[in-house]
């Protein structure tokens, strides 16, 4: 094998997803800002491209959040792609940030730039909305997680996987408004997640099977309900909510899925829920809107 063919099969084994706005997703209207500054901006950050069809679609997640909002009168829904807005200044004035994306070491806003950014928001009191894995994060970033979330992941205690899941009980909490118990199937879920010290309220946990306990730490507590979302006023009055499901794009077709993340986000922006909680409803079809084109490519074979 030449130097040529090997450099080529090396790139493709590395380049596993294709990840360019399909046709459709060229429609959705990104980083618009809202016409009257009278509204309330969220932003709501998608992540790029990740994991198989159906998991980790993030930019359909995100579209249909941004759907569901615009129907709020006084909201303003802004939806940023591929991790990171191309212009900052659509996070200036937000009451509030989703952020549904990769974590660990894979977080787009790791950049010291970003990150500053982002710091910058939590001193001003901006809501925080962190779903599926964008709770983990590098060691070294943890204890600000904590401040600005209330709540990280990490691999020393925590445990992740997928699985069913069933929610028998839900507490009160203005984040769970019109909720009744449900069941989410085969979704993925972080717990054992180390919490701040104030602040935090566990919003809504279930059983995990023990087979999926690999720390100590987790181990130690078999059979206990793990808070996998959870509500967090901050020192300086910002507030976070977080949910660590949403693995599942087919769960978006749970209304009580809906109704805890949409009643989150207005918390998080404090705006006061609806005792019914922030209904909303999906079709079959807008279920499979906006998927990200994934394209696997199988390891080639060895060129003579």
């Amino acid at each position: 094998m030449n130097t040529f063919h090997t450099l080529l099969g090396s790139l493709l084994i590395a380049t596993s997803l294709h990840a360019e706005f399909t046709t459709e997703q060229q429609q959705v209207p990104l980083e618009v800002l809202p016409k009257d500054a009278a509204l309330t901006k969220i932003v709501l950050i998608a992540g790029s491209t990740s994991n198989k069809p159906g998991q980790h679609e993030y930019f359909a997640g995100c579209a249909l959040m941004m759907d569901w909002l615009e129907a709020v009168p006084g909201l303003a829904p802004v939806m940023v792609a591929e991790g990171w807005p191309k212009n900052e200044t659509v996070l200036d004035g937000a009451k509030a940030v989703l952020l549904f994306l990769d974590g660990g070491d894979k977080l787009s806003y790791l950049e010291p730039t970003r990150w500053a950014k982002m710091q910058s928001l939590a001193d001003a009191g901006t809501g925080f909305i962190v779903l599926h894995q964008g709770i983990d994060c590098p060691a070294d970033k943890a204890a600000t997680f904590k401040d600005w979330f209330g709540a990280v992941f990490q691999s020393d205690i925590g445990c992740r996987g997928h699985w069913d899941v069933k929610f028998d009980s839900i507490p009160t909490h203005p984040i769970n408004h019109g909720m009744k118990p449900f069941a989410l199937p085969g979704d993925g879920w972080l717990y054992n997640l180390h919490f701040a010290d104030k602040g935090v309220t566990h919003v809504l946990a279930c059983p995990m099977p023990d087979s999926s306990r690999k720390s100590d730490a987790a181990k130690a507590h078999a059979g206990r309900a793990e808070t996998v979302a959870w509500s967090y006023e901050r020192a300086n009055g910002g507030r976070s909510f977080g949910f660590t499901g949403c693995d599942l794009h087919a769960n978006w077709a749970d209304a009580n899925q809906r109704l805890l993340v949409l009643n989150g986000i207005l918390w998080s922006a404090k705006i006061d829920v609806p005792t019914s909680g922030l209904a909303s409803e999906v079709t079959p079809e807008a279920l499979k809107a906006n998927w990200d084109r994934k394209v696997f490519l199988k390891k080639p074979a060895a060129v003579k």
